[in-house]
């Protein structure tokens, strides 16, 4: 067991909080029994809940507010007349030191307007990115930007190369993790110059990545590499086919099944299979997109997920905290030489 890490939560964010919140923060402690948390919202809704589980309620704190950020909320009202909001409070504990990272499943434009204004960008990184890990066929991928930057230049795409191979060396812990940029072919000449600009930045920077070029969107499930690098625009539009894709299927197959009496027969002979299959592509096994870059740690779990979900997106917080991924971004782009990086601050926890 490590030391303790408080991290902050958004208690009143998601479209099931702040139940949801509460149950996933319980299950979260059981399988990391060294965390504590900090819980901000309604104190009135918040304490009966928490006291339903005497173990959870022994490992955290509420501090109480009733402001909440709205899903209908545009970015820039959130940051400017939600200060008091149970979002921003959970940010801004991050940013004085009363803990080492936030979780909320609120609004994602918000969030990410709160948290980069309030946490700023680490040294040497212009624009944070949002990342998520996805099942393939060879196991999991990470994948960024995923909607955070719409027009990205090649420095952003290089950055992001750079800050999602150090995610899946030291979270994934991939030894080796191969890196790519999402393009619209593998050959060199494919693309625009803003994406062979940032492919020529990442093979010139004398960085250990074991950069592979080009992929395509199909080389995403497939698992060809480890990392796979988009702007916002792209990313995001590649996120959402392949989970209106994985709906597609879903309903394709139970229509299948329930078609006759001798497919209902086939689906009891072949439940333990599909249970399987079930599990290994369960959203909530990978639910909680990084907002990478920012002088903090910040996961944004999806708005609709169940506590089980809202418990995977605290685990990548966790994780991400143990590992010490904020220090091992700055000593990568300390070998750059690009900019000035003063120490990394220690927050205390």
């Amino acid at each position: 067991m490590g030391s303790e890490i408080v991290i902050a939560l958004d208690a009143m964010g998601g479209d099931k909080a702040p139940g949801m919140v509460v149950r996933g923060a319980s299950i979260a402690r059981v399988r990391h029994p060294h965390l504590r948390f900090r819980l901000f919202g309604d104190e009135r809704r918040l304490k009966p809940l928490v006291e339903r589980f005497r173990r959870l309620a022994a490992a955290c704190t509420i501090e109480h507010t009733e402001e909440v950020v709205e899903a209908t909320d545009k970015p820039a009202f959130a940051l400017r007349q939600r200060k008091g909001s149970s979002m921003s409070l959970a940010v801004r504990a991050v940013h004085e030191g009363r803990a080492a990272g936030v979780v909320s499943a609120g609004n994602t434009g918000a969030l990410m307007a709160i948290a980069k204004v309030v946490l700023k960008t680490l040294p040497g990184i212009s624009r944070p990115a949002m990342a998520s890990v996805f099942p393939t066929l060879r196991g999991e991928s990470v994948l960024l930007d995923l909607g955070a930057n719409i027009d990205c230049g090649a420095d952003n795409l290089f950055q992001f190369a750079v800050m999602g191979e150090v995610y899946a060396r030291s979270v994934l812990l991939i030894e080796k993790p191969t890196v790519a940029l999402l393009n619209v072919g593998e050959e060199e000449l494919k693309g625009n110059e803003v994406i062979r600009t940032a492919a020529a930045k990442v093979r010139e920077s004398g960085l250990p990545i074991d950069f592979k070029g080009f992929v395509e969107g199909d080389d995403i499930a497939a698992g060809t590499v480890d990392v796979v690098v988009a702007d916002g625009f792209v990313g995001n539009v590649a996120l959402k086919t392949a989970e209106g894709t994985a709906r597609l299927y879903t309903e394709f197959l139970r229509a299948a099944f329930r078609r006759s009496v001798f497919s209902k027969l086939g689906f009891f002979l072949a439940r333990p299979a599909l249970h399987a299959f079930r599990d290994r592509v369960d959203p909530r096994r990978y639910n909680g997109a990084m907002l990478l870059g920012l002088n903090g740690i910040v996961v944004k779990s999806h708005g609709g997920t169940d506590h089980r979900g809202f418990a995977t997106a605290i685990g990548m917080a966790a994780d991400m905290i143990t590992q010490g991924f904020n220090a091992r971004i700055i000593d990568e782009l300390q070998r750059l030489h690009a900019v000035p990086v003063p120490e990394p601050e220690t927050i205390a926890v």
